[in-house]
């Protein structure tokens, strides 16, 4: 992705700015994840990333030079399915991928729902 001195107002105007095929395979991402969050979900721009929230983040995506990462902004997500996520390179609340290659679909409803469930765990706890 070309570095920019302005935060994108908005998920296209980020997109906008994606050299191809890593905004093809954003696009894509992006579509999944309507799919599976829930209705009231929101898109906007958390970190100058594309991100989605459901009262509160939920997850969030970005392209960079040399692969793609998908944020569900929690290691307990990562952990949760570290078995899914075997063949991916992942750090405690990312999971990269290549550029011309989207997650599959499956395992983005897998990430989206386990998110969820991971947010009102910790909000029961309070």
């Amino acid at each position: 992705m070309k570095k920019t001195s302005t935060v994108p107002k908005d998920m296209d105007e980020y997109l906008a700015g994606v050299p191809e095929p890593a905004r093809s395979t954003l696009q894509k991402l992006r579509a999944m994840i309507r799919a599976a969050a829930p209705a009231g979900t929101t898109e906007g721009i958390s970190y100058g990333i594309p991100a989605f929230k459901y009262d509160g983040p939920l997850v969030g995506f970005a392209a960079f030079r040399n692969h793609c990462s998908f944020f569900p902004w929690s290691g307990a997500v990562v952990d949760a399915l570290k078995n899914d996520l075997k063949g991916y390179e992942t750090s405690k609340g990312t999971i990269r991928f290549a550029v011309d290659t989207p997650l599959p679909a499956a395992l983005v409803k897998k990430l989206v729902k386990t998110r969820l469930a991971d947010r009102e765990r910790k909000a029961q706890k309070k």
